[in-house]
C-alpha cells in the first residue's frame, strides 16, 4: 500500500489511545491480556515556533510523508456549507395524513420478526458475562474489573436503533426520536444511558435535499442528547447512497451505552408471566386519536405523508427515569418499549416471545395501537404491584394506565385483534427463516 492508503483507509475495529509513557507497559500487558493487537504509531510532540503540526513519516527516524499544522484538523478546519433545501412538497405531504388498515391483526402479525436467526450466527456469550442476549430492547453484560476480572457488581447496557420511516417525513424529529427511543430501550433494562454513538446514512449530499436531511438530522441528535445529557463520542457518516439518482430515505442510526449501577437480578426482559396485569406507561389513550406518520403500518399500504409527534425531552426522561426505577426496583416481571410497530406491536411481541396470550381492553381505535410514537412501555406486574406502578406514574408526572391482564391462549385486544397464541408465535419465528429461504439454519 502506498503511505496516502494507509493513512486513509477505513478498515474497521480499529481506535486510537493516547497514553503516557509511563502507562504503555500496562496498557500493552492488558491488550496482550484479551488478544487485542496493538501498536504505537505516534508521539505527542511540542509545538515548533508556536504552531502544533501533524506530522506524517516512514518510521519514525524515516523521510517526512506529509505535514499539516494540527489545528487545520479542529477549530481551524476548512468547512462546507453546501446548498440546502426543504423538499418542495414537504407541506402537501405533511398534510396527508395516514389511515389505519381495516385488519388491525393482520398489519400487528405482518410485523412481528424474530431476528434469533441473526443473532445465533455470533458467539454473543462474552466471557459467559452476558446478562441479557440480543433480541429484546438492549442487551446487558456483566462489567468486570479490567486487571482482577473481579465482579463489579455493575453492568454495561447497549441498544442500537433506526428509524429510516420517520425519518423521512422529517428528518429532524426523526432523528430525535430515536434517540429517545434507544434511551427508553435502556431504561427497561434498568439502565441509565452515559453515551452515543452514531452512523449517519444518507443518499447524496450534492442534491441539496440531502444535504438538508443531513443538516436536520444533526440538529435533530443534538437537541435530543442536549435533552437527555447525553455526549456523542464517535460515529461515522456513510454518503453518496443512492442507485440510478434515486437517494435513500435518511437513516440515521444510533447507538447507546448506558450502565446498571447495581446489577443485583436479570432485567425483566420481553416476557409475560400467566396472571400478570398489563400497565402502559407515557399514554393513557384517553387523547386525540395518535397521528399514524412514519409507522410501518401506513408505509405498508403507500402511505408516506403525515406529521410526527414533536419531541418533548422532559416528557420522554420522566419517562425512562420511571421505568428504569421501576426495573431496579424489581417491580415488573417483563417491561417492552412500544415505539417501532406501535403498541400493538409490542403486545404481539411480548405474546410472541412468552407464549402467553394477553386480554386487551379500552384501546379507542385502530390507530392507538399502529401509531409509534415513542415514550410509551408495557410493563407485566403482578395483580398486587398495579397500584404501586400507577401511584409511582403520578407521582412522577408520567400518564398510565392499566390495560388488561396476560394468560390463556388468545391474542385478543377488545373488538380489534383476536388470534391464537400459536399464530402470533408461529408468524414471529417462522417469518425471517422463510424470507431467507431454504438452506437456512438457525442454532
Amino acid at each position: 500500500m502506498e503511505p496516502f492508503e494507509v493513512m486513509t483507509s477505513e478498515s474497521q475495529e480499529r481506535m486510537l489511545a493516547i497514553v503516557t509513557p509511563e502507562g504503555l507497559a500496562e496498557v500493552m500487558r492488558l491488550c496482550e491480556r484479551w488478544e487485542v493487537q496493538a501498536t504505537v504509531v505516534g508521539r505527542v510532540t511540542e509545538p515548533v515556533d508556536g504552531v502544533g503540526w501533524l506530522r506524517i513519516v516512514d518510521g519514525f527516524d524515516g523521510p517526512e510523508l506529509a505535514k499539516v499544522p494540527a489545528s487545520s484538523l479542529h477549530d481551524a478546519a476548512p468547512l462546507y456549507d453546501r446548498p440546502r433545501a426543504e423538499p418542495a412538497d414537504r407541506d402537501a405531504r405533511a398534510a396527508q395524513a395516514p389511515t389505519a388498515p381495516s385488519d388491525v391483526a393482520a398489519a400487528i402479525l405482518d410485523q412481528l420478526i424474530d431476528t434469533a436467526w441473526v443473532s445465533s450466527q455470533y458467539d454473543h456469550q462474552l466471557f459467559l458475562n452476558t446478562v441479557e442476549g440480543p433480541g429484546g430492547d438492549a442487551v446487558v453484560l456483566r462489567l468486570k474489573h479490567p486487571v482482577t476480572g473481579e465482579d463489579t457488581g455493575r453492568g454495561l447496557a447497549l441498544t442500537t436503533d433506526g428509524n429510516h420511516r420517520w425519518c423521512a417525513v422529517d428528518p429532524r424529529t426523526g432523528t430525535a426520536l430515536t434517540v429517545a427511543e434507544s434511551v427508553l430501550n435502556l431504561a427497561t433494562v434498568g439502565a441509565r444511558p452515559i453515551a452515543v454513538v452514531n452512523c449517519l446514512n444518507f443518499g447524496n449530499p450534492e442534491h441539496p435535499e440531502v444535504m438538508w436531511q443531513l443538516s436536520e438530522a444533526i440538529d435533530g441528535m443534538a437537541e435530543a442528547c442536549r435533552a437527555f445529557g447525553l455526549p456523542v463520542v464517535g460515529g461515522n457518516v456513510s454518503l453518496y447512497n443512492e442507485t440510478g439518482g434515486t437517494d435513500i430515505d435518511p437513516t440515521p442510526v444510533v447507538g447507546l451505552l448506558g450502565v446498571v449501577d447495581e446489577l443485583v437480578r436479570r432485567p425483566p426482559g420481553v416476557a409475560l408471566r400467566d396472571g400478570d396485569r398489563l400497565v402502559l406507561l407515557g399514554d393513557d389513550l384517553a387523547g386525540p386519536e395518535p397521528s399514524l406518520a412514519g409507522s410501518a403500518a401506513a408505509w405498508a399500504s403507500g402511505q408516506k405523508g403525515g406529521a410526527l409527534p414533536a419531541f418533548d425531552g422532559p416528557a420522554l426522561t420522566a419517562v425512562a427515569g420511571l421505568v428504569r426505577s421501576l426495573v431496579v426496583d424489581g417491580v415488573p416481571s417483563g417491561a417492552h418499549d412500544a415505539s417501532g410497530g406501535g403498541l400493538g406491536v409490542a403486545l404481539g411481541e411480548l405474546v410472541a416471545r412468552s407464549g402467553v396470550g394477553v386480554d386487551v381492553a379500552g384501546v379507542p381505535s385502530a390507530a392507538h395501537l399502529l401509531a409509534e410514537a415513542p415514550g410509551r412501555v408495557v410493563l407485566a406486574v403482578t395483580a398486587e404491584r398495579v397500584a404501586e406502578v400507577l401511584d409511582r406514574a403520578a407521582a412522577a408526572g408520567v400518564a398510565a394506565i392499566e390495560l388488561g391482564s396476560a394468560g390463556g391462549d388468545r391474542f385478543r385486544i377488545d373488538g380489534l385483534v383476536d388470534r391464537a397464541v400459536d399464530e402470533v408465535v408461529a408468524a414471529y419465528r417462522d417469518r425471517l427463516p422463510t424470507a431467507l429461504g431454504a438452506g437456512t439454519v438457525q442454532g
